[in-house]
């Protein structure tokens, strides 16, 4: 029986990118990322690493530097029982300077090489594996190897489909909410076969009816003309509205899924505490100003301190967007 497996996109993936990784000590995990692969490995999946490794053709790290770095991210996630069942890496680049290097190679992603060796070498059914990572490369090899792929980028930082990019099958937020959709597809997939096929339909001839069975022609009812229907003018407002609110609905959707597989930050717990306190300054101005001896001097200030404390959230916010 062939194995599954999750193959899985090194850098911004499992660990922070932080360009190119030269030192075993710059491996850092992300958050989240032991959990999420010891839930892949209690449903049976074997974890595998392809990653494109153009700084060896570029001269900026050696292979054997190459394996320190892979030798303590398989360190790290053991330790934490998580361990890695293989790690593929293309040194190859056609722009590199170590001529030895300097080449196109069927294991540089989008080409599925390492996903098709991974596959003949670890007896591995690609069409039950799947391909996560955070680029479009990482999505065209998983497709072209035949895997389920899963593009993982955070929604506030998730650039627009170009033309003539492949889809992913699904789109997270992280390798947490990747875990979430597997786990859902194998739901899914638990359903009964039977149940999905539809019921075979027998067509039966009615037998034929007697004299007094025969239907007796009614007489023709007079044929009403139709109602002309107006569209009205607040009917089309209406229409407008509501897909002005779905739009909003779905944008609050994509924050929640961001904030609810994001790890926590000060800077943006901060930013939502004066965000709170600019709506309160703001109720406080209202107030004011539907007192009977409305006072200007207190609509002023408190519409003052509204406007501080926006500027305070709003850095806050942009802080958090930089990091």
């Amino acid at each position: 029986m062939s194995n599954k497996a999750i193959f899985l996109d090194r850098d911004d993936t499992l660990i922070e990118d932080l360009g190119y990784i030269n030192h075993p000590d710059q491996v850092k995990l992300l958050d989240g990322v032991d959990k999420s692969l010891i839930e892949l490995k209690a449903m049976g999946y074997k974890l595998i690493v392809v990653s494109n490794q153009s700084g060896v053709a570029r001269g900026i790290v050696s292979e054997e530097v190459l394996g320190e770095i892979h030798d303590r991210l398989k360190q790290l996630l053991a330790e934490k029982g998580a361990p890695l069942d293989r790690i593929y890496y293309c040194p190859y680049h056609p722009d590199g300077v170590i001529e030895k290097y300097r080449k196109e190679s069927d294991w540089r992603k989008p080409k599925p090489g390492m996903l098709l060796a991974a596959a003949k070498e670890m007896d591995i059914d690609l069409t039950q594996s799947w391909m996560i990572g955070n680029s479009v490369r990482d999505v065209e090899a998983g497709l072209q190897a035949g895997c389920k792929t899963i593009l993982t980028n955070d929604v506030s930082h998730s650039e627009q489909h170009k033309l003539g990019e492949p889809n992913p099958d699904y789109r997270a937020v992280n390798i947490k909410e990747a875990v979430n959709i597997i786990k859902k597809h194998h739901r899914s997939a638990g359903v009964s076969p039977v149940q999905n096929q539809p019921l075979p339909q027998t067509i039966t001839k009615p037998p034929p009816q007697t004299a007094e069975e025969q239907p007796q022609p009614q007489p023709a009812k007079p044929k009403t003309p139709p109602v002309e229907q107006k569209i009205s003018s607040s009917s089309i407002v209406g229409n407008r509205t509501e897909q002005l609110l779905d739009s909003i609905l779905e944008q609050l959707k994509s924050m929640r899924r961001s904030d609810m597989f994001g790890e926590f930050s000060t800077t943006r717990f901060l930013a939502g505490v004066w965000q709170t306190v600019v709506w309160f300054c703001l109720l406080i101005s209202m107030w004011f100003l539907m007192y009977p001896t409305k006072q200007d001097n207190s609509v002023l200030i408190a519409l003052g301190f509204a406007l501080l404390f926006q500027v305070m959230a709003l850095t806050f916010y942009i802080m958090h967007g930089r990091k």
